[in-house]
């Protein structure tokens, strides 16, 4: 299976990296071909809702959203990967996500399997919810089927995240593909 792994953490080796890091080695094994994007170092524009795409056709803005574009549409699986910032997902990754309109078709229609890998310094009850739900219906909205999320609370650095739970979580869910 080929999955597209995109990072949304300014952060290269920060605490959502680290997970995915383990989610990687685990899909690894298991002999899976994994493409890493690192979308918070890439060049990419926020949608400006044009519609010159109409929802099926080629981006107005020529930036690296094609290399993310291509990716997934040849894919069979995505991995979205992200520090919660403010109860959500990074503007970083969220940005990537808001430019799927340009080929929500196509995309919509490959019926992706997908993961959400978050890392959050709180480990209260409420930090994860709205990240999940949101996640949640863009799968549904998007015919993606979720195979599991990594909600990472109590991983405010790089040190809280090596020693927490959530690190054999990512890798077991990267072996269980």
């Amino acid at each position: 299976m080929k999955i597209v792994v995109i990072k949304g953490s300014p952060h290269k080796n920060g605490s959502s990296n680290m997970l995915a890091g383990q989610f990687i080695k685990g899909a690894s094994e298991k002999g899976h071909k994994i493409v890493e994007l690192d979308a918070a170092h890439m060049n990419i524009n926020p949608c400006i809702g044009c519609d010159f795409c109409g929802m099926n056709g080629d981006c107005s803005q020529k930036d690296d959203v094609v290399q993310i574009k291509e990716a997934l549409l040849s894919a069979d699986m995505a991995v979205f990967v992200t520090p919660v910032y403010y109860f959500g997902m990074s503007a970083q990754l969220k940005a990537v996500i808001d430019r799927f309109y340009s080929y929500t078709t196509r995309l919509s229609s490959k019926h992706l399997k997908t993961a959400l890998i978050a890392a959050a310094w709180d480990s209260n009850d409420d930090v994860m919810p709205y990240l999940a739900e949101h996640y949640k219906k863009l799968c549904r909205y998007m015919n993606f089927t979720d195979t599991g999320m990594i909600l990472g609370t109590g991983c405010g650095s790089p040190a809280m995240t090596s020693g927490s739970i959530h690190m054999q979580e990512a890798y077991q869910l990267g072996k269980s593909l």
